[in-house]
């Protein structure tokens, strides 16, 4: 949503997509699970009694949806061919999540993006993404947020927090370190799939972090 309170901002679009064409430039593949948070969010949902939290969760992975498709057009515009797969069918607008076809666009250089999180209700985007990563068997998940790493409190709120430039998956645990949901967290250590964690708004950092730049925080086994 950018600069805004709510919704889409289409600078901050053109910004992620010219940010996103650097590295697919560079040969990288690249796939996307983009949150809906700017338009619902589910759980707020639950916890002011608007809705259950299955139909919450359902509208959020539609909004989703919307945020990609805003993706998928700022991508193109900037030049890049892409591919739009759902965890939900919707065939008018985006393929169904197949895992072989989503790994063939990858293999064409097309910049896959996964809407619809997982296609079930009481898991996060968070989760939607380590559980693609596996599938597609990405080498790393680049988890771009509005801090530059992993803080040992919440530097928003501690401005004694020390940032970490590598930490252990067992030290997160034993921390307690909000980096994903548990689920999503578990998935990856699990699977041997190592995070970075990086500010995706200071511009440059995402190429940085692609070419082994010291960038965010490495959560590594």
């Amino acid at each position: 949503m950018g600069e805004k309170e709510f919704g889409i901002d289409h600078n901050r679009l053109a910004i992620y997509a010219t940010e996103i064409k650097q590295i697919a430039e560079k040969d990288v593949q690249v796939a996307i699970v983009i949150g809906g948070g700017n338009i619902f969010r589910g759980i707020q949902a639950k916890k002011e009694n608007e809705f259950d939290r299955v139909q919450g969760d359902y509208m959020g992975m539609l909004a989703t949806v919307i945020n990609s498709m805003a993706l998928q057009m700022a991508l193109e515009k900037a030049g890049m061919q892409t591919r739009l797969l759902s965890a939900i069918k919707m065939e008018q607008i985006c393929e169904p999540f197949i895992r072989r076809r989503a790994i063939r666009h990858l293999e064409k250089n097309r910049v896959v993006i996964f809407g619809a999180g997982t296609g079930n209700p009481y898991f996060t985007t968070d989760t939607a993404a380590s559980l693609r990563a596996i599938e597609i068997e990405a080498d790393i998940i680049l988890k771009g947020t509005r801090v530059d790493g992993i803080y040992s409190a919440d530097p928003e709120k501690d401005k004694s927090a020390i940032r970490f430039d590598k930490i252990s998956f067992d030290e997160v645990y034993k921390r307690g370190l909000q980096v994903m949901d548990l689920t999503a967290f578990t998935l990856c250590k699990e699977n041997k799939i190592p995070i970075i964690v990086f500010d995706m708004n200071k511009p440059g950092n995402l190429k940085k972090v692609v070419l082994g730049e010291s960038v965010g925080t490495l959560v590594e086994f």
